[in-house]
């Protein structure tokens, strides 16, 4: 074994990761969406939801199961999916987070959604300034997405590298939803700085002025 693997703790697949995989979930992080859904009460039979960022596939698979045969899952991801889906969800390659014909004629097949998830996270640099940044971006673009796309009523889970980018996420959330909460899943690595922001009971949208 390389010392780089001794020392990399994300190198080698660690219990929950073996379970994952034992119960066909190609990822560990099932169990963040899993924790987060039992304290927030988040998924529901018959719910409509979009997965953005959805590779490789454990939190769509967790959400198709979730909402039953009567609800539906929408995922996208820049990268293709490598696992099998069940019937009542479908996934996309392409950018959600850049607004296309493509993307929107297959997110409107089920507009407007109950839920909105992003377990993405931005491709690091090593730099913990920079990747804290891209990340609160990526935060608040899927707010972006939520302001479209979710139902009043509707919930918003993202991940985001804490920072101090925290303050202004949270006012923004705070005006979209009548509940934030943040929230740090006992699946999460020890070494990771990563938190959980999630709205709940997404706000009308207000009234036109006459």
């Amino acid at each position: 074994m390389s010392r780089n693997k001794r020392h990399n703790p994300y190198a080698r697949a660690d219990a929950a990761t073996q379970r994952a995989r034992k119960e066909g979930y190609p990822a560990r992080s099932v169990y963040k969406l899993e924790e987060i859904d039992r304290r927030c009460s988040l998924l529901r039979p018959g719910q409509r939801v979009l997965d953005l960022g959805c590779a490789p596939g454990s939190w769509l698979l967790y959400a198709a199961k979730k909402v039953g045969g009567q609800g539906r899952v929408r995922g996208i991801d820049l990268s293709a999916l490598e696992v099998a889906l069940p019937g009542n969800a479908a996934a996309m390659v392409g950018d959600a987070l850049q607004p296309s014909a493509e993307v929107d004629a297959f997110l409107a097949e089920l507009a407007p959604y109950d839920v909105v998830l992003s377990d993405m996270a931005p491709a690091t640099t090593g730099t913990t300034f920079a990747d804290q940044a891209r990340s609160a971006e990526l935060v608040e673009r899927t707010l972006d997405v939520a302001e479209r796309w979710l139902a009043p009523g509707g919930a918003w889970v993202a991940k985001l590298f804490m920072s101090e980018a925290i303050v202004d996420l949270r006012k923004r959330i705070r005006s979209m939803f009548e509940e934030e909460r943040i929230l740090r899943p006992e699946g999460t690595r020890s070494v990771s700085y990563e938190v959980f922001l999630v709205g709940l009971r997404k706000k009308p949208p207000a009234p036109r002025p006459a």
